[in-house]
């Protein structure tokens, strides 16, 4: 077993949140996250950063589709159901970016958005947009 990820003693450190903390689950209906697992985790193999725990919205579905990236159809070759307004998913952090500049950024779950995502964007912009977990339920 290759070890890439951990923490020298054989263990894999456990992913922190923006906040420093634990982090939360981000959906598990639909089940999201890039290794399927509810949470947005990230590793070596993924590319795509899927880092940012968001609150869909219709705004944002449209902005993703314009920009070549579908989340509202389903694709069941793939077990995706497609995603639909009130959904919570793990986005890529550089799309949800690029929603920011955009002016249709979707809200965000701190307490499940990864720590890594501040190599991209700034705490400060993912506060704008904070939802309180238990109110995104």
């Amino acid at each position: 077993m290759s070890i890439t990820n951990g923490n020298g003693n054989g263990h894999m450190p456990k992913p922190k949140n923006v906040l420093g903390e634990p982090l939360k689950c981000c959906c598990k209906k639909p089940l999201t996250g890039f290794y399927r697992d509810g949470f947005c985790k990230t590793g070596a193999n993924d590319v795509g950063r899927h880092t940012v725990c968001a609150l869909m919205t219709e705004e944002f579905l449209s902005f993703s589709k314009a920009a070549g990236n579908d989340l509202s159809t389903p694709r069941q070759e793939f077990g995706f159901p497609g995603l639909k307004p009130g959904d919570k998913w793990c986005l890529c952090v550089l799309r949800w970016k690029e929603a920011l500049d955009a002016g249709v950024a979707p809200d965000v779950l701190l307490e499940a958005t990864n720590v890594a995502s501040l190599q991209y964007v700034k705490l400060a912009d993912l506060e704008r947009y904070a939802v309180d977990a238990g109110a995104a339920d």
